[in-house]
């Protein structure tokens, strides 16, 4: 079997079904089948969401209160390689600090000072204490309070008692999972997840930018391929092709597979000399917010988190394995800027659509038979909306 540093999720004997992938040779197969014959992957059924889901304020605090609950991606590991290493950042709109501890444990906890509440850390960076900038308190990296100037004005404090709130905080498959309803003991989020992270791969880069629109239809432009030569006719048509994925379900995730036409080189080689990288993108989308996406010698791990009914932040994280300064990682970052081109056409069509739902012209948004893994999604979104004990 042909090995793929992207793709190691594959059939095993006695697994369970819903978490098993295709092999990349029999996804090339199912490709291969599908350019000859004029198809795609098809859903059993489309999938019709109300346009009030994404124009209500009281929806968007359940949906938000389902990213409280679960657990949902932070950062990739590797954006935390040594001691001391902390990322400061709101998640469903709650200030936290994940941070890698002296016994290499990665934490997570409440951003803010247990005096006035003042946020102990800003952004990323690397340090051994967390001052308060108002008035001085510090903390461990384990959370704990170390020191109070002029202590003796809080006669009975007890500093036991008054360190950093923690989080359920995992690292798992290369990724670090944060719950912060801690009273929560299922484990939905971490079930089903694949060794997407290949060994060595770390950060090179990492970015942050706001899309005035609803978060679902920011996820949504990640999950189909019928609007590739509509809406990508210089960048993403030219070299992939319109409307043809294959589409797998894992658990709640989903994997969308989009072949670029250099697949055709494959067709006159062995298959144990078959490989996807460079001829096909996968998306993997970690329920509920998490889109990871596949690229020649690279992958993007992107967080998309609401910030209203019309604003959404998208935290994205570049990885390799390619040796700094080399051919290699320059042929990466010079693709990357070709990815960027389609995302500006995303992000565009995006907005537009956000401003059409004001328009009342539709009930519903319709998502076909080609994508229905939209339809999941929603379809594994609405019971935990409806039963937060679900």
């Amino acid at each position: 079997m042909a090995t793929n540093k992207f793709s190691r999720f594959v059939e095993e004997e006695g697994k369970d079904s819903e978490t098993v992938l295709m092999s990349d040779e029999d996804i090339i197969d199912r490709l291969f089948d599908h350019i000859d014959n004029g198809t795609t992957d098809r859903g059993q059924s489309s999938w019709k969401e109300p346009t009030a889901n994404y124009l209500s304020a009281e929806r968007l605090d359940r949906e938000i209160a389902v990213l409280r609950r679960r657990w949902t991606v932070f950062y990739p590991s590797s954006a935390l390689p040594k001691s001391g290493d902390y990322i400061a950042r709101d998640a469903a709109g709650i200030p936290l600090i994940v941070v890698r501890g002296n016994d290499g444990e990665v934490r997570a906890f409440r951003n803010a000072c247990r005096h006035r509440g003042v946020q102990v850390a800003k952004g990323q960076g690397c340090t051994s204490v967390f001052v308060c900038p108002y008035h001085g308190w510090s903390y461990g990296t384990d959370g704990t309070l170390r020191s109070v100037p002029h202590g003796d004005g809080f006669p009975g404090l007890e500093k036991e008692g008054r360190g950093l709130v923690s989080l359920d905080c995992v690292e798992k498959k290369g990724l670090v999972f944060v719950r912060q309803d801690t009273d929560q003991k299922e484990d939905k989020g971490l079930l089903d997840i694949p060794d997407l992270i290949p060994d060595g791969f770390r950060v090179v880069k990492s970015a942050a930018m706001e899309i005035e629109a609803n978060w679902k239809l920011h996820l949504e432009s990640a999950l189909e391929g019928y609007h590739i030569r509509s809406t990508h006719q210089t960048t993403f048509f030219p070299v992939q092709y319109d409307n043809l994925t294959v589409v797998e379900s894992f658990g709640e995730n989903s994997r969308i597979a989009f072949p670029y036409q250099a697949i055709e080189g494959l067709r006159d080689k062995p298959r144990s000399k078959w490989s996807t990288n460079g001829r096909i993108t996968f998306v993997y989308h970690l329920f509920p917010n998490v889109i990871i996406s596949t690229f020649p010698d690279c992958m993007q791990v992107v967080i998309i988190e609401p910030l209203g009914l019309e604003l959404t932040r998208q935290h994205m994280f570049l990885l390799t394995d390619c040796a700094e300064g080399g051919e290699a990682l320059d042929a990466v970052f010079k693709g990357q800027e070709f990815a960027a081109k389609g995302a500006i056409e995303d992000r565009d069509v995006v907005m537009s659509a956000q401003r059409g739902l004001k328009s009342g012209a539709n009930a519903f948004l319709e998502f076909g038979l080609f994508e229905s893994a939209i339809g999941k999604f929603h379809e594994t979104l609405k019971p935990e909306l409806e039963d937060p004990a679900s």
